[in-house]
Order: C-alpha cells, then structure tokens, then sequence
C-alpha cells in the first residue's frame, strides 16, 4: 500500500513496479474476526445432568450457547429463533436432551430485550420448537419435577413497560402442551423465582415481583410483592410472609437447603432500609433477617444457590459472586479473578 501511493505521489506508474494497484488489493479477503457488539450479561448456566462437560448458556443479549468440552469451545444453538435475549435455560434431570428455553431477561433496566415465549428442544439443543407463553417478554426461571417431565413450573415477570401479558407462574402437565396460571396476583405482578422442596416437589416456594419501567424511572416493588407457598403441586397457595419486611417489597430470590428442607432462604428487596437477607427454620411459616445483605443491583441479580453439601452455605448471584458459610449472617466475595458479573448457576 505504501508502494502504491509513493507511486502516485511521484507520477510513476503502478505497473512500473511490477504489479498493478489491482494485483496488490487481490490477495486481500475479508475474514469473520469476532461480534462487533458485546453481547452482555449472562442470564443463567444449566449443566447436562449426565454429561457434565455439557452446559448451555443464557445470553440476556446474546441467545444460547453450547459446550461440549467444558467452555473450550462454544456454538451457538437459538440463533435461528424469535429472540435474542434469553431469561433462563433449564435441563430436564429426567431426559438430558430436552432443554428448556425462557426468552426475554429477568432485568428491568431500560435497554433491557424482550422474548417472544417459551421453547423446548427435545434433541440436546439441535433444534427448538415454541410450546406458548408467547406474551410472557420476561421469563426469569423454568423449573422441572424431576420426578415427572411433564410437569414444568415456569416463573414468568411479565412485560416490563406495560400491564398484562402473561404474567405469574404456569404449569404444565402434559410436557407443554398446554398451559395454567397456578398463581396469578394481578396484571401488575409477576412471579420472579420459584424453588421446591428437593425431597417433596409437591411443596414449591414462589416469589411474587410488582414492578414498572416508565422513561423517567423504574417502580421497582410495591405492596404485592411477597412469597408464596403451595403444598399440593402448585393446586393451592397462602402467602407467608411473617417476619418480612411489612412494607413494599422489591424482587426477592428464594433456596431451599438440600441438607435441610425446613430452612428456606430469601434475598429480598424493600423499602425504608429493611432489605437484607433472610431465613426460615419452619418450611416459611416465620422469617428472620439475618443481614442487611442483598445484591448490589437487585433489578439484575437476586437468585440463590443452596450448598448441595453444606448446610446453611448459601451463594448469591452479584456483581461478584457473594458466599455466605453461616447462613446469611455474613458474606464474603467468592474469589472469582477474571468475572465482572454473576447470574444464576444451576
């Protein structure tokens, strides 16, 4: 190139030099080097449950993700489909190949993506096909019996900007197929976690979300916000939520210890300073708050994980991955050296 234009510059010829502007420009293709854009935050991990250097993961601007060599190299698999942004992707434990697919990030921020309902692949991710939920916009977590895989709960927040939609938590029965409203609050209300009793998943905890994003401001909570817990699959709920805040609640994440069932734990959001983190020793009947501890930005985080062996090990989604050995009395950063930001891992 420099040739060239010293050439021209002097008012040589091109060719002079034994090749043409042409020639020099013919050697040069163009080559895919990476996305222009970043695509974000990631919305949630699920691991194959019998391959377990299989994992899918969530984009919340970005699609699904696969692996099959434990993150060394990655495909995207939902590029084809009717969204981009991605709330959660689920494993059935029954059946590794079907993989379930809720569109639309469970954030509430401005630019936040909307989806365009519910998925299931029933080929390890090869392909998808839409099985409802199409006004959901936001769907925040897809929870399956692993006793029965065709019962599937799925938490649905909502449209964000406006009333309506499909909104609260749905079950089905059938695989899919078709679709109940078990817990419907109003057209203001969404449900934005959903966890069972890992001994009897006819017992489910879910946690009710008000919110509304205007330009000017997000109306993050309010007086319909709360928990709620059914002990017959989802027939029946009662809210229980003595010992939280009495107040407008905000997003709430929820865990159920797997050493202990009884213990429940909540993240919750509220207002005039009682936020803070907060637990059950009766299955949810009472609550007590064990730190002012939540997520730096609840809006995009507040989700829980349970220790698996450890009981009262809790670890919170966050800008940094949160842990707690106590129970919630107090955290300390995981240590990740290289993450910039968590969302659920399960």
């Amino acid at each position: 190139m420099d040739r060239v234009r010293a050439q021209k510059a002097s008012g040589a010829s091109p060719e002079a030099g034994g090749a043409s502007e042409e020639g020099v420009y013919a050697g040069l293709t163009l080559r895919g080097i990476g996305p222009a854009l970043m695509s974000g935050r990631v919305g949630d991990i699920a691991v194959d449950p019998v391959k377990h250097s299989t994992w899918y993961v969530a984009a919340a601007s970005g699609g699904v993700w696969k692996t099959t060599n434990s993150g060394t190299t990655w495909a995207p698999i939902f590029d084809g489909y009717g969204s981009y942004s991605i709330g959660c992707v689920a494993v059935d434990p029954g059946n590794h190949l079907v993989v379930w697919v809720g569109t639309g990030e469970s954030g509430s921020q401005r630019s936040v993506g909307y989806g365009d309902g519910l998925y299931k692949s029933i080929d390890g991710g090869a392909g998808f096909s839409k099985v409802g939920l199409e006004r959901s916009e936001h769907i925040a977590k897809v929870l399956i019996d692993p006793r029965d895989s065709n019962v599937v709960y799925v938490a649905v927040q909502g449209p964000l900007w406006n009333p309506g939609g499909d909104r609260g938590l749905y079950r089905t029965t059938d695989g899919g197929k078709t679709w109940k409203a078990v817990l419907a609050v109003s057209e203001n209300t969404g449900v934005t976690d959903v966890a069972f009793d890992p001994r009897n998943p006819n017992v489910l905890y879910a946690a009710a979300y008000q919110r509304r994003r205007h330009v000017w401001t997000l109306i993050d909570g309010g007086p319909e916000s709360g928990i709620y817990r059914s002990m017959d699959g989802g027939q029946s709920w009662r809210k229980i939520n003595k010992g939280l805040p009495d107040g407008d609640k905000g997003r709430i994440g929820l865990a159920v210890s797997p050493v202990n069932r009884d213990v429940v734990y909540a993240t919750v959001e509220a207002a005039r300073g009682q936020s803070g983190f907060y637990r059950s020793e009766n299955g949810g009947e009472s609550w007590a708050k064990r730190s002012a501890y939540i997520a730096s930005s609840p809006q995009y985080y507040q989700e829980l994980v349970a220790g698996p062996h450890v009981f009262d090990r809790i670890y919170a989604m966050d800008t940094l991955i949160h842990v707690s050995d106590d129970g919630g009395k107090t955290f300390r950063p995981l240590g990740e050296r290289w993450m910039t930001t968590a969302h659920c891992a399960t």
